[in-house]
């Protein structure tokens, strides 16, 4: 079953923002997750997501807490994740 995770951002600190940015793809692909869209207009997308457990696999790792910090000072969020339970 796949999952996705959608990020509503507002970014306010563009520096601090870039070097969270900046690493979010190999963390995602570390987990068998990939992007789909990164930033960018909003558009509707299909396609395969990594699943659920693994979706929050990457938001529970510590390799993600280690950049969080950038991301809670640099941006105001609103992550969801979606998938079947």
């Amino acid at each position: 079953m796949s999952a996705c995770i959608i990020g509503r951002i507002t970014v306010n600190d563009p520096q601090d923002y870039r070097a969270y940015a900046t690493r979010t793809v190999a963390l995602a692909e570390n987990f068998g997750g990939r992007f789909l869209v990164k930033g960018g207009a909003r558009v509707v997308v299909e396609g395969n997501c990594p699943d659920r457990e693994a979706t929050l696999a990457v938001c529970n790792s510590g390799a993600y807490r280690q950049i969080l910090p950038l991301a809670l000072s640099s941006r105001r969020r609103d992550p969801v994740i979606v998938g079947r339970t």
